[in-house]
């Protein structure tokens, strides 16, 4: 019975020295660790519970979430819609939902798991949060101190929600409804998710800040590789193999509403501000560069893309103001926490005259129908977006090139990789998002092919898809 009672006072001694309360001196250094979005310096341990996220950056990573759903539904969904014709305005916002749901269910499954899970260099675990197992309002510290990872993971889910929604831009009016779902199923597994843990996973191939061992030293702020590269590119190539638009350069195919594509641009310039400053992962310092960065690119953009329309063809469109407010919004998406105001103003020039070019030259020299541009704004704007940040980051806007990267760090490399040195690197992570994009989309489209086809019937996409595939009419005038 004494044996007992001494093992059992030491046990009880153990616990109080792992459970002891943090000292007035770490708690005061943790507040100031939580203001400034630094690493936290009381333990779960220390505290004897839980620790809980910080809730101002809580809120914005909330609010951010809630602003990148925005831009699929309802932003992409109007901007998409109000490009096509009438016929088959509901049948891109059938698509918009459809993605939406599905890529949802996909992402609690193994999504997630896949994609910040550590793992190996190229995918993370299947099964470490499969089904958002131990997703909960603690912070996974491998992302972010002080947000709830249940909301780093909707936040994410957001991202993953729209990269693919992306891609009907180019194939829309002909490709079926369950041609697309059965499509989005294998790119994301395919595509997305390894190339999503292979840029921004804890352990991934090309996380250059954050992981230290990381063989390509790449940087991407907010998804030019991972969310318009890869889009982009795949949609150049499906709509290919898909076929053009029956009576494509024969028949009127202009926009049945520009004010509806407007109204979507609109939407999706102010959800932007939860794609770029919400890949801060807080509401700091860096969230507030990429806010203003954001802004000056797609301002930029939107006027210098109409004014070469009004310049060349006479007359600048809306249609030129909202393709230039997007470009410059993709472009700005891998640099917007790592480069300054003047870089953001000459990226906002570039957007504004290179995705312009390639839709209004580019498309008609090849004859591909890219039907809404998605080729010429996401793929082009995406993968110069994605060189231009290797040469205009800078650690004077956000110090972690430096303080993070602990391969640079380890082998002199702090001034090349912070400052215009990172071009290599961009270029070597600009080459896997092509291959991977490009030859997955190549094998999903003829397995789809083969299994369920790819187009309705002819006599369904002259009748409008809507009708065909989903027995309404946006219109009954």
């Amino acid at each position: 019975m004494l044996a007992l009672t001494a093992i059992t006072g030491t046990a009880q001694q153990a616990a109080a020295v792992t459970l002891k309360e943090p000292t007035v001196e770490e708690r005061l250094a943790d507040l100031e660790a939580y203001v400034n979005n630094g690493a936290r310096v009381t333990t779960d341990k220390q505290a004897g519970k839980v620790t809980g996220p910080g809730p101002g950056h809580n809120a914005w990573m909330m609010t951010s979430a809630a602003l990148v759903l925005f831009m699929t539904l309802p932003g992409l969904a109007l901007f998409y819609g109000g490009l096509v014709r009438r016929k088959n305005m509901l049948s891109v916002i059938a698509q918009c939902f459809g993605i939406a749901g599905l890529v949802t269910i996909l992402w609690v499954l193994f999504g997630y798991s896949a994609v910040f899970a550590g793992g190996s260099p190229y995918l993370g675990s299947l099964s470490k949060f499969a089904f958002l197992k131990d997703v909960t309002s603690a912070p996974n510290t491998d992302y972010a101190a002080w947000v709830s990872q249940n909301v780093y993971a909707m936040y994410q889910m957001m991202f993953a929600i729209i990269t693919p929604a992306l891609i009907i831009g180019a194939v829309a009016e002909r490709m079926k409804f369950s041609a697309i779902l059965a499509f989005v199923v294998l790119w994301m597994v395919v595509v997305y998710f390894p190339l999503a843990h292979m840029i921004w996973g804890v352990d991934g191939l090309m996380n250059g800040v954050w992981n230290g061992d990381a063989k390509i030293r790449a940087i991407d702020f907010a998804g030019g590789t991972v969310v318009h590269m890869s889009s982009g590119w795949s949609a150049l190539i499906l709509c290919i193999i898909l076929g053009k638009r029956k009576g494509h350069e024969k028949i009127n195919m202009a926009p049945h509403s520009m004010t509806l594509c407007a109204i979507g641009t609109g939407m999706l310039w102010v959800g932007w501000y939860g794609f770029n400053a919400g890949s801060a992962g807080a509401a700091d310092g860096v969230a507030a560069s990429a806010f203003m960065t954001t802004t000056i690119a797609a301002a930029v953009a939107s006027l210098v893309w109409p004014v070469i329309e009004w310049i060349l063809r006479g007359k600048p469109s809306v249609l030129g103001f909202c393709s230039g407010a997007v470009a410059g919004l993709v472009m700005i998406t891998p640099a917007a926490g790592f480069v300054s105001a003047k870089s953001a103003f000459i990226i906002g020039i570039i957007a504004g005259v290179v995705p312009y070019l390639a839709c209004a030259y580019l498309k008609p020299l090849l004859k591909y129908d890219d039907a809404l541009d998605t080729f010429g704004v996401h793929a082009v704007g995406g993968t110069i977006g994605a060189i231009l940040t290797g040469i205009f980051a800078s650690s004077d806007v956000n110090p972690n090139l430096l303080t993070a990267n602990a391969y640079a760090a380890k082998n002199g490399l702090d001034k090349l990789v912070a400052n215009g040195g990172l071009v290599a690197e961009q270029f070597k992570a600009v080459g896997i998002t092509l291959v991977l994009s490009i030859v997955g989309t190549v094998v999903i489209a003829f397995i789809v092919k083969a299994v369920i086809g790819l187009r309705p019937s002819e006599e369904a996409e002259t009748q409008g898809l809507d009708l065909a595939e989903h027995g309404e009419e946006a219109y009954h005038s």
